[in-house]
């Protein structure tokens, strides 16, 4: 697999998506079937930040209140503009607001005790035609999540336990605090051997099939154990139309463990997770790579009208042996935010990134954020990213790829509105 760093600048269409708000649990279908306003499942209102309550209603299967019509949409307008751009680029680099995603969910009850979530995404920008130079739109399967819980609670006791069956490793997690939710997106940083990606910073979103059992006690322990394989046969509706398929010898085991609290307007966590990956290319006779990661993450919130806090900050280490004899390597990820919100209208965040690995290559560097939801489906945001460091990336402008550009020059403005129904 290939090690060396993916052109930052190159990827900075991606940048659009990925900066998004989280996109897969903000579903007005949710609160329909609740009753609730979406500041009861999301700090502030504010997603992907879930509350006690939030992760309460993902636990038990996404099965709180009563069956409703399981569909939303959701679109988003993006600007993107970047010191240097690449003029290859055009409308996604040069700050013209265009579309660039929408998504239909099919999501809520099913039974009293089976739910979930399913998103279908067309990307309006999936990438460039190798031909003419321009973008195109794709569709496919995005996070999939599909739960059976059951709750024992009487005065003595009260525990959850459940499956799920899932395409995304960390999309099924209930703090929203591993990469699949955040906490910051380092922009360019998309895929496993790129040099700086963990592959469990989000590397196999949508591109593999995962079945697990989790458990809940008492409001404290937290426990996951879910195995990822190649999504194909059987499984290969969950990720129809994703071209970039994860191909997966056997079975990987994908681990969670975390302890949480709560007292009064405040919830605290602190956890564990472990990824243990075997992967090749797309012949099963070509040689495997496995990726070893394991990350440490914490959270902190404040839940008291008209103020909310939460932050977070995640920590991953990944060992690389690669089966072609290159030598192994490793990567370090860490990842903190910090959001508040006011009214559960007005917010900002400040999100943090270093990415590093053994060849002493280096991203890094901070993305303020300032959002306004004037109405509960509607919110617009403001980000700029700073980049302290960005070794190995070329100046877009010099077809050789021999110019290195400046952390400085990839810095980015990006403008979003968001909408759902």
């Amino acid at each position: 697999m290939k090690r060396n760093l993916t052109s930052l600048l190159s990827a900075l269409a991606a940048m659009s998506v990925l900066l998004l708000p989280g996109s897969a649990e903000a579903v007005p279908a949710f609160a329909r079937q609740t009753g609730q306003n979406c500041v009861a499942c999301h700090a502030g209102g504010q997603f992907p930040e879930l509350t006690p309550y939030g992760r309460m209603f993902k636990l038990t299967g996404y099965t709180i209140g009563e069956r409703t019509l399981p569909l939303s949409m959701m679109g988003v307008l993006t600007a993107n503009k970047v010191k240097v751009a690449d003029p290859a680029q055009g409308a996604t680099q040069n700050g013209d607001l265009v579309f660039n995603t929408g998504s239909l969910f099919v999501a809520g009850k099913i039974t009293d005790n089976i739910g979930g979530f399913a998103q279908i995404t067309y990307n309006n920008y999936d990438g460039p035609n190798p031909d003419t130079g321009s973008f195109y739109g794709h569709t496919g399967s995005d996070n999939l999540d599909i739960r059976y819980a059951d709750r024992l609670i009487d005065t003595n006791r009260d525990f959850i336990y459940g499956l799920t069956l899932n395409n995304n490793p960390g999309v099924q997690d209930v703090f929203h605090s591993v990469p699949a939710w955040g906490p910051a997106t380092v922009p360019g940083s998309t895929g496993p051997g790129n040099g700086l990606t963990p592959i469990l910073d989000n590397a196999l979103g949508a591109q593999a099939a995962g079945i697990g059992a989790y458990a809940y006690w008492d409001k404290t322990v937290y426990a996951e154990v879910t195995g990822y394989k190649t999504g194909d046969g059987v499984f290969s509706f969950m990720t129809q139309g994703n071209g970039g398929q994860a191909y997966l010898k056997g079975t990987n085991p994908y681990v969670r463990v975390a302890l949480t609290k709560e007292w009064g307007p405040h919830n605290a966590m602190v956890g564990l997770t472990h990824f243990d990956v075997h992967q090749y290319e797309a012949d099963p006779s070509s040689p495997t790579d496995r990726y070893r990661d394991t990350g440490i993450d914490a959270q902190y919130q404040y839940l008291l009208d008209p103020y909310t806090l939460t932050a977070t900050v995640a920590r991953i280490h990944e060992g690389i042996d690669y089966g072609s004899g290159v030598p192994s390597a490793t990567i370090n990820s860490l990842r903190a935010k910090t959001s508040f919100t006011y009214q559960a209208k007005y917010g900002a965040t400040l999100s943090y990134f270093n990415m590093t690995n053994n060849q002493m290559q280096e991203s890094s560097g901070w993305t303020p954020e300032v959002f306004w939801t004037p109405v509960q489906y509607v919110r617009l945001g403001l980000q700029y990213t700073l980049f302290n460091k960005n070794e190995g990336v070329t100046d877009p402008r010099d077809p050789t790829g021999a110019s290195i550009l400046d952390a400085k020059s990839s810095n980015t403005l990006f403008f979003y509105v968001w909408g759902a129904y």
